[in-house]
């Protein structure tokens, strides 16, 4: 199966930086620009290399994007747009709504709040518990 997976390039998901930056705007100073491209590299490679089903390999792209900040600005936004490609364009199932709230996961995700498990359920079926600090 892993033969059929569709993966983002690098210069996709900074594509994505930028589209994000611009269509979500979170503050005055946001700036697409790019701070490791190979940071994006290697994310790209633990992505393909990563053992599991295809959301295991979405949390790779996920938490990567936000955890290792490869973007001077937008991380959470890039992230979470590049998941959602990388799962449609695989024909995966997506269960997150469209919703504000979901800034407040994606911080917890920064802090390494939520386990796989439930990042996995969530992405799935949309249900994960509040983020609380």
């Amino acid at each position: 199966m892993a033969e059929n997976i569709n993966y983002p390039t690098a210069e996709k998901i900074i594509e994505f930086n930028v589209l994000a930056l611009i269509i979500i705007k979170a503050k005055k100073a946001d700036s697409a620009e790019v701070l490791s491209k190979s940071k994006i590299l290697m994310l790209l490679d633990e992505c393909e290399t990563k053992e599991g089903d295809i959301y295991d390999k979405a949390l790779v792209l996920l938490k990567g994007i936000i955890q290792k900040h490869p973007f001077a600005s937008g991380n959470r936004r890039t992230a979470f747009i590049t998941m959602k490609y990388f799962l449609l364009n695989n024909s995966a199932n997506f269960g997150i709504k469209d919703d504000p709230t979901n800034a407040e996961v994606m911080q917890g995700i920064r802090e390494r709040y939520y386990s796989d498990v439930e990042l996995k359920e969530w992405i799935k079926n949309g249900k994960i518990r509040e983020f609380k600090r």
